[in-house]
């Protein structure tokens, strides 16, 4: 029985000893790190810092510290839970400070999440995150240089029981044994213990970055209290005055002191009457603009304004005048008005076709047809080459030219100098032509030209048809072996063919000239 009882003791004590370990996971479980927001801050000293102490913003608590540890650096990690969601969103600017909390020496951990900051500046990245594999995975990492561990009040009224002597003995012997070679050290050391010489040190910072807009400002100042300087006896004047103002304000103190009591309710008033008058400032703001755009414009409107009233007198009494005597004219062109409505109607379907017959054109494109027409047959009858312009047909009419028809046939010349058959059919063409042609009923140039037409060479047509060219009265003399009696340059295809020249040839090259000649359209 009594075997019984101690093995049942024994179950009994290790239930509760498994029932103290799972409340003891499950306590570690929801105030763990993945429960919260923890933030691991290093500090250079943690003394009679303990876990389960507060841990402050702006004097409310947030949260409690967990553990205090010491680091390989000779430092100590202070690892801080915050419980507030509120406050869970520490920046790399954010500071905490280890203050005392009582007379009895209990501490607590005072921190900033980010500093102040004007509204509308962008806030600096949270805190780093220890990666795996390091002392504190998972918990945010506050640096040293963002921490500090102030000198204990106790430690200093310790140090001031001793003469002045020995105080001076300690400090010599103890921080010069502590610190020795550690000169960087205690710098920092001293820096990050008291916050005011951080802040004097930011202070120097901002200084050495705006030397140069300072330097700027000594001179600017010393230019603007130039003039002062040489009117110093006004400006001790006016200092007089002022006191005597003052002196006066002060004997009047009840009414300036009802007056500053009303001034608050005043501006209160005033407030809401400036913001219309601003949104009324802001909406005529471009009327304004555009205003003063248009004020040399209507300056000058209004001062030529009498001159044109002046003007307008005369204007309009002559106007008068003139509806007068047109009015009964106006009347009397009723009955004309009324026949061209008739007109008007009658002449409607007409209208209409011709509207319709130009549309079409318009569509169609016989505008365009037409002066394609127009082009190509110019084209056709006009050539231009390397020389200039040259007749492809040449149309004549005046009182010495008679019709005839002469039948066409195959007159092709064929590239066969020597003579036969080919030589023989083309003399017989040029001898058919000669019969067919009347030589009195037309010039001696014409005869030429038609016979070289014809197939015959310039040197056959002069002999065929020898005398003297006739030309009419508008045609320029030459002389009786044809060619221009001047030998000077003359401009190819007339005086509009641009700058392209040739000289006439001799008398001995009559023929050639005379076929150049009706080919470029000089005769």
């Amino acid at each position: 029985m009594a075997g019984w009882r101690r093995l049942a003791a024994a179950l009994a004590g290790a239930a509760g000893v498994a029932a103290l370990v799972a409340v003891v996971v499950l306590a570690t479980a929801a105030g763990g790190s993945s429960g919260g927001y923890t933030v691991r801050a290093i500090f250079d000293d943690a003394g009679n810092l303990i876990s389960g102490e507060n841990v402050k913003i702006g004097g409310v608590k947030v949260g409690t510290v967990q553990s205090v540890t010491p680091t390989p650096q000779a430092k100590a990690a202070v690892v801080i839970s915050i419980n507030n969601p509120g406050f869970r969103d520490f920046r790399r600017d954010a500071s905490c400070t280890i203050r005392i909390q009582s007379l009895i020496g209990e501490k607590y951990v005072d921190c900033l999440p980010t500093q102040p900051r004007v509204e509308g500046t962008p806030l600096p990245p949270p805190l780093k995150k220890i990666p795996r594999g390091h002392e504190g995975a998972g918990e945010y990492l506050l640096p040293v240089q963002n921490t500090h561990s102030p000198v204990d009040v106790d430690l200093l009224g310790d140090i001031q029981r001793l003469p002045e002597r020995e105080r001076f003995t300690i400090i010599l012997n103890e921080l010069g044994a502590g610190l020795a070679g550690r000169g960087s050290d205690l710098s920092e050391v001293i820096k990050r213990a008291n916050p005011a010489l951080q802040e004097l040190d930011k202070v120097f910072h901002i200084l050495a970055n705006e030397n140069t807009v300072l330097a700027k400002l000594a001179v600017d100042s010393d230019q603007a209290l130039k003039p002062f300087a040489q009117v110093r006896e006004r400006v001790a004047d006016f200092i007089s005055q002022s006191n005597t103002v003052a002196q006066a304000s002060a004997a009047t103190r009840g009414s300036l002191q009802r007056n500053l009591e009303l001034f608050p309710p005043f501006l209160e008033r005033l407030g809401p009457a400036l913001e219309r008058v601003q949104r009324f400032a802001e909406a005529t703001t471009p009327t304004f603009t555009d205003l003063k755009a248009a004020v040399p414009g209507l300056d000058k409107a209004f001062t030529s304004l009498p001159g044109f009233s002046k003007s307008s007198e005369k204007f309009f009494t002559n106007l008068g005048k003139t509806a007068k005597v047109q009015g009964p004219a106006l009347v009397g062109t009723r009955p004309l008005l009324k026949q061209l409505s008739k007109l008007g109607t009658s002449a409607l379907p007409f209208t209409k076709n011709f509207a319709g017959l130009f549309e079409s054109l318009r569509d169609t494109g016989g505008l365009e047809r037409i002066m394609d027409f127009i082009f190509l047959g110019t084209g056709a009858a006009n050539g231009y080459d390397e020389l200039g312009h040259f007749l492809r047909a040449e149309g004549a009419a005046n009182n010495c030219l008679s019709y005839f028809v002469t039948p066409a046939g195959c007159r092709r010349k064929l590239f066969n100098t020597g003579g036969g058959s080919s030589s023989a059919s083309a003399t017989a063409a040029s001898a058919r032509a000669a019969s067919a042609l009347d030589s009195s009923s037309m010039s001696v140039l014409m005869a030429r030209t038609l016979a070289v037409v014809d197939g015959a060479t310039p040197a056959q047509a002069i002999a065929k048809y020898p005398g003297p060219e006739t030309t009419d009265e508008s045609s320029p003399a030459t002389s009786t072996s044809g060619a221009p009696s001047s030998s000077s340059a003359q401009p190819v295809g007339g005086s509009t063919a641009g700058t392209t020249y040739y000289t006439p040839g001799s008398e001995g090259t009559g023929a050639d000239g005379l076929l150049l000649n009706y080919l470029l359209g000089s005769e």
